[in-house]
């Protein structure tokens, strides 16, 4: 296995005409941009090339632009933005696929604190009532949830039930700020699965959220996947036959000591590969020029 580790976009950004970059963990940390990723998007955008921002988020893009634009990420550093929130909404709106259209009015909601726009201008009825809903809605976890363990009693009795699941953030994890890692709804999805549920799932590393973004820009090929899940963002690459870069000081970046000041090694990267069973194309230890 070739490891091919770079020390910046600048050697790499020439082969391609389309970037799909991942938000959280390789632009900012959910409050601050990451240092030089905003001057990388720019560079990109300077040279002719489209940028889609590809996010995992499951909030809509009338909240996640916004939201981009106040930490300095504004329409001069992306073409488009795909969240898997949004793909979630309008499968909702539109009711065209078949899990969809099956799907009763009463919701069950999972969200982060409290955050029920996704269900603005959807014809629902939002319950806190797990035996009223018809199916959940997995858009957030709780702040505080630490483990899965805190949703056990809830997943149990729905999966009784019967109730599908919708997940419109496939993440398992992400980074604070303070650099430690919480539970997102991709972790909550796939206990549900585990215990006997079904789940649709609409964001990384599954092929719906790849056509939508490929379409923004069809004739801009060739394409490079930027990420920092293995998983979601290699794995999704991998699947829709694109090459990917590899940001590892994202989630993984205390599996392979980045945390600890070390700088990037292929034997750590090559076991975390394996680990993973996801290959990227590049690695670099951050997203910048």
């Amino acid at each position: 296995m070739t490891i091919r580790i770079i020390d910046g976009l600048s050697e790499v950004a020439d082969q391609y005409a389309l970037f799909l970059v991942d938000q959280w963990g390789v632009l900012h940390d959910g409050e601050s941009p990451h240092e030089g990723a905003i001057e990388a998007l720019r560079a990109l955008r300077a040279r002719g090339k489209k940028i889609v921002i590809l996010s995992n988020s499951g909030k809509r893009l009338s909240v996640t632009a916004p939201r981009m634009a106040a930490m300095g990420f504004d329409t001069q550093c992306y073409d488009h933005c795909v969240t898997s929130g949004e793909t979630v909404w309008r499968a909702l709106h539109e009711r065209k696929d078949p899990f969809y259209a099956a799907l009763g009015k009463h919701c069950y909601l999972l969200t982060w604190d409290g955050d029920k726009r996704i269900l603005d201008g959807l014809d629902l009825i939002d319950t806190d009532d797990i035996e009223a809903a018809s199916f959940i809605l997995n858009a957030g976890t709780r702040s505080g949830a630490l483990s899965v363990d805190d949703y056990e009693p809830l997943l149990k009795s729905a999966a009784e039930r019967g109730l599908p699941m919708i997940c419109a953030n496939p993440d398992f994890v992400s980074v604070a700020p303070d650099g430690s890692l919480a539970i997102c709804p991709g972790t909550t999805a796939r206990r549900y699965e585990e215990l006997g549920g079904r789940v649709d799932y609409r964001g990384k590393p599954h092929a719906p959220v790849y056509k939508i973004s490929l379409a923004h820009e069809p004739s801009a090929r060739p394409v490079l996947a930027i990420g920092d899940s293995l998983y979601h963002d290699i794995g999704g690459a991998n699947g829709a036959g694109i090459d990917s870069l590899f940001v590892a000081s994202g989630i993984h970046g205390h599996d392979i000591g980045l945390t600890d000041g070390k700088t990037l090694d292929s034997a750590r990267l090559r076991k975390l590969y394996e680990q993973e069973g996801q290959t990227p194309t590049y690695a670099m230890d951050r997203f910048h020029w």
